[in-house]
């Protein structure tokens, strides 16, 4: 039975990624044919945490096609500040979900539409069935981790920007005699870098689901360059771990670990084993910003418009997904269980050996 639902809100969290604002947008057009109204609720959950909570409404005005246009997300985010062990200024940490939901429930919403990846929707979903609220989750990931879900809102605007680095790095790499490495971000899956890597033409793609052997790697780029080529280009994702089996990653502000550095040190290892030029450019942040690409726009259009019918359909605790060329809805609870990490025997895999792509290991073709 439909719910009479007049009054939704919806919220942006975790790391950013284009195409989130397409969403947000999505939804507010879809919400209004029903004679809804729609709160946007402000930097996450911590929105909530303020007296009065930090809301806005959203109408069809405010979210226009210049919106949809844009990279980051009108509402703002936080990928930190679990609302079940909130950090305090004393140093301590401390539960306020019940917090966040008092003040969600005074807003007068009857469902929440939550933007995320599997961190994020693991809390929203925590929160929703503590609080009794209906809620709805989008998955948004430019690592492409999240499970059931063949497509996550930012994956294929990660791939552009890397595949362009890709095509602006390979001519300076000819003209200077030189390797190319280019990191790319993904936390937990090698998505971005595989899928990047087989459509920038790379010559060697690492990835953290296929341990790499610097021998292989070494005689990958003599055979290139042996064979009359004068550069390589390689693509290494950050959550590659060392050669000493440790991931790399660096302090930040605030205490917070981010993975990164794995590039600076496999450049050191090319440039001895090869006895080659050597430069690394780590893409980082630029993978999350930017305007969205066609398919992400209409990925979050297709995903802001289905949540809002599931709503009205009187179905929660699901998920949006993307399978089969269609808009699918599975629960939040079995999405979020496990990573979709890259399969050492999966299509892109195979098709990355099948071209000569070395993926740092024996080469072995599965089919």
């Amino acid at each position: 039975m439909a719910t009479p639902v007049k009054r939704i809100g919806i919220l942006t969290s975790g790391g950013d990624c284009a195409g989130l604002n397409a969403v947000i947008r999505a939804v507010v057009l879809r919400a209004e044919t029903l004679g809804w109204d729609v709160v946007g609720i402000m930097d996450g959950t911590h929105g909530l945490l303020e007296n009065p909570p930090h809301v806005i409404p959203l109408r069809h005005n405010n979210v226009d096609t210049v919106v949809m246009r844009q990279g980051g997300t009108i509402l703002g985010t936080t990928n930190k500040g679990d609302p079940f062990a909130y950090p305090m200024p004393d140093g301590s940490v401390k539960d306020r979900s019940n917090e966040i939901i008092s003040a969600f429930k005074k807003l007068g919403c009857e469902a929440l539409i939550g933007i995320g990846g599997d961190g994020s929707l693991a809390i929203l979903s925590r929160l929703a069935q503590q609080g009794g609220f209906p809620l709805i989750g989008i998955p948004k990931t430019i690592d492409n981790d999240l499970g059931i879900t063949e497509m996550s809102v930012g994956f294929s605007t990660a791939v552009d920007v890397a595949t362009e680095a890709l095509d602006r790095l390979q001519p300076t790499a000819a003209s200077h005699d030189r390797i190319m490495i280019l990191e790319v971000m993904g936390r937990d899956a090698g998505h971005i870098a595989l899928t990047a890597g087989i459509a920038g033409g790379a010559d060697v793609i690492l990835i953290p689901e296929i341990p790499y052997n610097i021998k292989n790697i070494a005689a990958h780029i003599k055979a290139l360059r042996e064979g009359g080529r004068n550069f390589a280009l390689v693509v290494v994702s950050e959550a590659v771990l060392s050669p000493k089996g440790g991931s790399i990653s660096r302090n930040f502000f605030g205490g917070q670990k981010r993975l990164g550095g794995i590039g600076h040190i496999l450049g050191e290892e090319i440039a001895e084993a090869c006895q080659a030029e050597t430069r690394v450019t780590v893409l980082g942040h630029v993978q999350r910003g930017g305007q969205p690409s066609a398919h992400d726009r209409l990925l979050a259009s297709a995903f802001g418009v289905y949540a809002v019918t599931l709503i009205q359909q009187g179905k929660f605790g699901r998920m949006v997904a993307w399978k089969d060329r269609q808009v699918i809805d599975v629960p939040i609870e079995e999405a979020i269980k496990q990573n979709r990490i890259v399969e050492k025997d999966c299509t892109l895999v195979n098709t990355a050996r099948g071209l000569g792509i070395c993926l740092g290991d024996d080469g072995t073709l599965r089919v």
